[in-house]
């Protein structure tokens, strides 16, 4: 459809607007592992600490950094240099800038693919109508697209996320098309290209088991044992094996995987990363900061303990909680897994035709790593949000939710753009998202809503409680001066306030999810 290369066309050239944005320390450490992979040996790739931003992505990764440096190289080779460190040319943030938007043509390729392949699979007869409020497959396409947050994290605070989340996309379109060992082709190959995507390996493992290795003709029948498929077990096996080898095996040659290992899996950087991810521990922080402060009232704990163990600085590494345990890593390794367990469960027990059942684990896991995990970065609530915005045009709960979270989960990514040049950027990005997503799904859903449409009241009310909260952060608390003696209060603010809302969508997609499945076999 041409509206959907204009959609692509138009976001691109945005893109390019936002070249002379704020960049974040990010900026830094892609330039500092173009350097790397460029200017040292594979041989000391994961051992080198020149910088402070070391190499801790996957090798995959890496090797992208290589072959992007190739073309570095000829816009300034001076961002090259190993010992080159904070340099920023403007060569170099033109370069940089430019490969974020070029690979992100692979997220842009497959946001159309998924709007050619799987709204038309399922929504039937497609309408002809080219208004970007009423063709589905235009509003699929803009809602992502245009993702407010990839715009705001990878194109001005700056990262990679665009390019791998469309080999994020590509492996669940093949799942809609039961293209099952090129799932796991994809799949593999983001693994090894950032390993933040293992939290939502457990989804592929159950539902390729389930579908392809069990019941291999007859995807979603009655489970029988005797139907397993050791062939097809070991097709899968040879392409994960293949990746994994292609990818680890250089540096098992060279006897570094455990180096390679200890960069990927850094677990002495804190519970809470710096920016305070609106999660569960974040909620579980704020109660103990709580607990602390009426036991120092109470003159029953000492002043001197609770300064030691504050963790309201900003910059939160290893810490202890002064009231409440402290939490260790393998504590949130169970919460996780805990909280993923009944969805894989359910997964294997109720393999939906067509994936949707599959995109609905992958957002159930996807929130059990967010709530729980070690050092969650708050950007990680685009694992969330990119595959529920899959399941807008499926019904409407899925829809209500997403108008729901995407707005508390994009709002709390403000604090990644501290300055107050982007300030008046994001909001008005905010409110043009919300505006576009809550009327377009409003005309799909003919929603009649007396406040914001398809959401409920308290929903409602809820969201509209970001407008103060954003008043007090940008305004208020400046005018106080409080942004000296206190500068952490507008994180905790944001991050206290939306992670009750990320706390309710779970379990609210999780009721919505287990009781689908649950109607569906009372009236078959």
């Amino acid at each position: 459809m041409a509206a959907i290369y204009v959609v692509a066309a138009a976001v691109t050239c945005f893109k390019l607007l936002l070249i002379p944005s704020y960049r974040s320390t990010d900026f830094e450490v892609h330039r500092n592992w173009l350097a790397v992979t460029h200017s040292l040996p594979i041989s000391q790739w994961y051992t080198d600490k020149t910088s402070e931003w070391t190499l801790d992505y996957p090798p995959l990764f890496a090797w992208m950094e290589f072959f992007l440096s190739q073309i570095a190289k000829h816009f300034d080779p001076e961002m090259l240099r190993v010992t080159n460190l904070n340099y920023a040319s403007d060569a170099t943030i033109l370069f940089q800038r430019l490969t974020v938007i070029v690979t992100d043509f692979m997220y842009l390729f497959a946001a159309k693919k998924f709007c050619d392949v799987c709204v038309k699979k399922t929504k039937g007869k497609e309408s002809v109508s080219s208004n970007i409020y009423q063709n589905p497959s235009l509003i699929m396409a803009v809602l992502l697209m245009a993702n407010f947050g990839l715009l705001i994290v990878d194109h001005i605070h700056f990262q990679y996320n665009g390019v791998l989340m469309g080999i994020f996309i590509l492996s669940i379109v093949c799942i809609y098309q039961n293209q099952f060992l090129q799932s796991a082709l994809w799949f593999s190959i983001l693994l090894n290209m950032k390993h933040i995507y293992l939290y939502v390996a457990p989804v592929y493992f159950v539902y390729l088991l389930r579908c392809y290795c069990y019941n291999p003709n007859k995807q979603g029948s009655k489970f029988s044992i005797s139907s397993f498929s050791l062939l097809r077990l070991i097709y899968l096996g040879m392409i994960v094996l293949t990746v994994f080898g292609i990818s680890f095996g250089p540096f098992i040659y060279m006897g570094q995987l455990s180096q390679v290992l200890s960069r990927l899996f850094p677990f002495k950087r804190g519970l809470c990363h710096a920016y305070w991810a609106p999660n569960f521990w974040a909620l579980y922080n704020i109660a103990d900061k709580a607990a602390s402060i009426i036991g120092t009232k109470l003159k029953v704990l000492s002043s001197v303990a609770v300064e030691e163990a504050s963790m309201t600085g900003g910059l939160v590494q290893e810490f202890s909680h002064t009231v409440l345990p402290s939490i260790k890593p393998i504590y949130t390794v169970i919460l996780t897994l805990l909280a993923m367990l009944p969805a894989l469960i359910h997964l294997f027990l109720n393999p939906q035709k067509g994936g949707q059942g599959f995109v609905r684990c992958l957002v159930l896991c996807g929130f059990a790593s967010f709530l729980f995990g070690w050092h969650v970065h708050e950007k990680a609530i685009l694992i969330i949000i990119i595959p529920l915005t899959l399941l807008i045009l499926e019904k409407r709960e899925d829809g209500r939710l997403y108008l729901f979270l995407s707005t508390i989960g994009f709002y709390s990514l403000f604090p990644l753009l501290f300055t107050q040049f982007e300030t008046p950027i994001k909001i008005v990005l905010l409110i043009l998202h919300c505006l576009y997503s809550f009327s377009s799904l409003s005309n799909i859903y003919r929603s009649a809503s007396t406040m914001l449409p398809v959401v409920s009241w308290y929903e409602s009310l809820y969201l509209l409680g970001i407008i103060p909260l954003e008043i007090y952060n940008s305004f208020i608390h400046h005018v106080l001066k409080l942004n000296i003696s206190l500068p952490f209060i507008p994180l905790l603010l944001t991050s206290v306030y939306c992670s009750i809302g990320v706390l309710y969508a779970w379990l609210r997609f999780y009721s919505t999810t287990l009781k689908s499945s649950t109607h569906k076999t009372k009236t078959s």
